[in-house]
C-alpha cells in the first residue's frame, strides 16, 4: 500500500545536506545523537569488517546526504572507494570535505569514538585521509534507471555499504526490494552488503521540512535479504536512547551479508 503522507521524499525533493549533518551528526551540545547514530555505527562498522575480513578492489557506498562516517573503518580494508549520491547538494557537499575547503563539515569529534579502539591516538587523522584517498569518485545517481549511474558503467565492487538510504527511498515494501534489487547488482559473486538501518521510523526532520521514512522491522529486512540470496553474517540492534521529536525512529541496525555465489 503506498504511503499517502504529505511528507517530502528523500530523492525527489529538496533536501539540504549540510542542515541534516548539523542536525544529527555535530558536535554542537545540543546533537543529542551520538550514541545511536555515530557511536554505535563506527563501533559495529569496525568488528564488522575486521572480523568478517571483507577487503577488496572496490567498495561502492550509497548512504544518505553527505555521510563519511560509515566509511573510517572501510578505508582500513579498500582503497578504492565510489560513493552515490542523490542529489548535487549532497555531492557539493561530499567534496567540500573531501578537497578539505574552508567551511567544510567538521567530523574530527568522531575520533573520541575510535581512540578507545586504536592503539595509536593519531590514526584517527590519518583514518580521514584514508577515506579521501580512497574516494575515487562522486557519481550522481538516478534510481529509476536500470543503470543508477548511466552513462556510467561500475565496475563490480567488493563490497557496497549503505547508511540509512533504503528506508528514506522506499515508499513501501514493494519499493524496498526493488531498491535493495539495484543495489545489489553492483555487486561482483560472493560481494558484501552492509546495511544501517533506521527500524520503526515513519519520518525525519531537516530544518523545516519533514521527510517520508518507510517503516520496517529487523524481521523484514531479514527476509528480504534471505529472499534476494544473501547469506547474512552479522547483526546488531541497539534501541533509541535518545529523546528528540526530529526524528521518531525506534532502533538502529547493523546488518552483513554476502551473496552467495
Amino acid at each position: 500500500m503506498m504511503d499517502s503522507s504529505p511528507h517530502k521524499v528523500y530523492h525527489e525533493h529538496d533536501f539540504d545536506s549540510r542542515q541534516h549533518l548539523d542536525q544529527y551528526f555535530s558536535d554542537k551540545p545540543d546533537m543529542v545523537f551520538g550514541d545511536d547514530v555515530l557511536k554505535f555505527p563506527i563501533e559495529n562498522l569496525r568488528e564488522v569488517f575486521t572480523v568478517g575480513h571483507i577487503n577488496g578492489d572496490i567498495l561502492v557506498d550509497l548512504s544518505l546526504g553527505s555521510l563519511v562516517h560509515q566509511l573510517f573503518s572501510a578505508s582500513e580494508f579498500f582503497k578504492n572507494m565510489i560513493v552515490l549520491k542523490a542529489n548535487n547538494r549532497c555531492i557539493m557537499e561530499l567534496k567540500r570535505w573531501v578537497d578539505e575547503r574552508t567551511g567544510a563539515f567538521y567530523w574530527g569529534h568522531t575520533s573520541t569514538l575510535l581512540q578507545e579502539k586504536e592503539e595509536n591516538r593519531d590514526q584517527f587523522e590519518d583514518k580521514e585521509g584514508k577515506v579521501r584517498s580512497a574516494i575515487q569518485h562522486i557519481v550522481k545517481y538516478d534510481l529509476e534507471k536500470e543503470n543508477m549511474t548511466e552513462p556510467l558503467v561500475l565496475p563490480p565492487a567488493d563490497c557496497v555499504i549503505s547508511a540509512g538510504l533504503l528506508e528514506v527511498i522506499s515508499k513501501d515494501q514493494d519499493d524496498y526490494i526493488r531498491y535493495l534489487r539495484k543495489f545489489s547488482k553492483l555487486l561482483k559473486p560472493g560481494g558484501h552488503l552492509i546495511l544501517v538501518g533506521i527500524l520503526g521510523t515513519t519520518y525525519f526532520t531537516v530544518g523545516n521540512d519533514k521527510f517520508h521514512v518507510f517503516t520496517c522491522d529487523e524481521d523484514f529486512i531479514r527476509k528480504v535479504l534471505v529472499g534476494e540470496g544473501f547469506i547474512i553474517d552479522y547483526c546488531k540492534v541497539k534501541e533509541r536512547t535518545v529523546v528528540s521529536d526530529l526524528i521518531d525512529f525506534k532502533a538502529i541496525m547493523i546488518i552483513a551479508a554476502h551473496k552467495e555465489k
